[in-house]
C-alpha cells in the first residue's frame, strides 16, 4: 500500500475508533441515567451527569480529528461523504449525552419514584430508545444499510408513541392530585427520552447518505382547509393545492357538517381552471384532538380556527385567512366575479404557504 493511502487508512481507523468509544459512552450515560431516575440511585445519577464531561471532550476531540483529516488528505467521494457524516453524527451523540445528564438530573429532582402509568411508559420508551441508539450505531459502523432504514422506522413509531405518553400525562395532571413538581419533570422525562430516539433517526440518515449516497427526502406537509360547510372556499383551495404542490402535501377539506351541497356553480369554475378532481362532495371535519394533530397546518377561510377547534395541537399552526364570501344569492355574472376573486386570494395564499413550508422549490 502506498505512503499515502496507509497514512489515509490509519487516521480514518482512529477517527472510527474515537466514534466507537465516545458511542459505547453514550449509550452508557442514557441506560444509567434512566436507572437512576426509575430506582431512586442518586449516586449513579450524580456519576452520570459528571460522566457528561468527558462525553463533551471526546465530542471535541473527534470534530479536530476530522477538521485536521480534511486538511491533511484533502478526501474526494467516499471519504469525504464520511468525513462530513461523522461531523454531523458526533453532534448527535453528544445531544443523547445532554439528555442523559438531563434526564439523571430531573430524576434528581422527583419527590418520590416514577410509579403507575409514568414508570411503565419510561421503562417502554427507554427500552426503544436503547434499542434505536444501539441499531443506530451499529448500523453506521457496519454501512448496513437495510439496518438503518429498519431502525428508522422504529425510531418514527417510538416518537408517535411518546407524543401519545404526552397527551396521556397533560390529561392526568388536569385531574391528578399529584406535586406539579412530579408532573412537570415526568414530561421533561418522557420528552427528553423521545428527543433521544429523534437523533437515532438523524444517525439512520447519516448512515444512509455515506453508504449509499441517499439524503433525506423534503418533508411532506399535511394541510387542511375550513369552511362553514365545506361547500366553497375550502373546496378551491384543496383543489389548488393538489394542482399545483402535489409533491409538497397532503391536502384535504372539511366543514362543521357532512352533506350540503356544494355551492352553485362551483364545480364549473373548478373545472373551467382545470382544478376538478372529478366527483366532490362535502365532507365534516372530525374535532378529535388524535386526528387534528396529523396536521403541520389548518387554515380556516371562513372564520377563525378556534371556532372550529377550540383546542390546538402542540405540533399544528392555525391560519385564518379573510378570501371573501360565498357568492350565495348573487346573478351568474356576478357569482362568476365573485369565484374569480377569491381564487385569486386563495392561490396567492396557498403559494405563499407552501414556499414558507419547503422554499422556492415547492412543487
Amino acid at each position: 500500500m502506498p505512503l499515502y493511502e496507509e497514512r489515509l487508512s490509519n487516521d480514518m481507523a482512529r477517527i472510527r475508533e474515537l466514534v466507537a468509544s465516545l458511542s459505547a459512552a453514550v449509550q452508557k450515560a442514557q441506560e444509567d441515567a434512566v436507572q437512576a431516575a426509575l430506582t431512586g440511585n442518586r449516586e449513579l445519577a450524580n456519576q452520570t451527569i459528571l460522566r457528561d464531561h468527558p462525553i463533551n471532550r471526546k465530542t471535541r476531540e473527534i470534530t479536530r480529528q476530522c477538521h485536521g483529516f480534511l486538511a491533511t488528505h484533502l478526501p474526494t467521494a467516499g471519504h469525504l461523504r464520511l468525513i462530513s457524516s461523522i461531523l454531523r453524527l458526533v453532534n448527535e451523540l453528544e445531544r443523547i449525552g445532554d439528555y442523559a445528564a438531563t434526564i439523571a438530573r430531573e430524576g434528581l429532582q422527583l419527590p418520590h419514584l416514577p410509579t403507575g402509568l409514568l414508570k411503565q411508559e419510561m421503562e417502554e420508551m427507554a427500552r426503544q430508545a436503547q434499542t434505536c441508539l444501539r441499531q443506530s450505531m451499529r448500523s453506521f459502523n457496519e454501512k448496513d444499510a437495510e439496518l438503518a432504514r429498519e431502525t428508522r422506522a422504529i425510531a418514527a413509531q417510538a416518537k408517535s408513541h411518546s407524543d401519545i405518553v404526552f397527551e396521556e400525562l397533560v390529561r392526568e395532571s388536569e385531574t391528578s392530585h399529584e406535586e406539579i413538581r412530579y408532573l412537570f419533570d415526568a414530561l421533561i422525562l418522557i420528552g427528553r427520552l423521545k428527543r433521544v430516539c429523534d437523533r437515532c433517526k438523524n444517525i439512520c440518515e447519516e448512515t444512509l447518505f455515506t453508504v449509499t449516497g441517499e439524503t433525506k427526502p423534503p418533508k411532506v406537509y399535511k394541510v387542511l382547509f375550513l369552511d362553514e360547510d365545506n361547500a366553497c372556499q375550502s373546496q378551491i383551495a384543496e383543489a389548488f393545492a393538489r394542482k399545483s404542490f402535489p409533491n409538497s402535501g397532503e391536502y384535504d377539506s372539511a366543514g362543521r357538517r357532512n352533506g350540503v351541497d356544494l355551492e352553485p356553480g362551483l364545480l364549473g369554475f373548478l373545472e373551467t381552471h382545470g382544478l376538478a378532481p372529478g366527483a366532490i362532495a362535502t365532507k365534516a371535519l372530525e374535532p378529535e384532538a388524535s386526528k387534528v394533530a396529523r396536521y403541520d397546518v389548518v387554515v380556516s377561510l371562513q372564520g377563525k380556527v378556534s371556532t372550529y377547534l377550540p383546542q390546538q395541537p402542540f405540533r399544528t399552526v392555525f391560519l385564518d385567512w379573510d378570501v371573501g364570501t360565498p357568492p350565495e344569492g348573487l346573478g351568474e355574472a356576478e357569482a362568476k366575479e365573485r369565484y374569480v376573486e377569491m381564487y385569486r386570494e386563495i392561490s396567492v395564499r396557498v403559494r405563499d404557504l407552501m414556499e414558507t413550508l419547503r422554499g422556492e422549490g415547492a412543487d
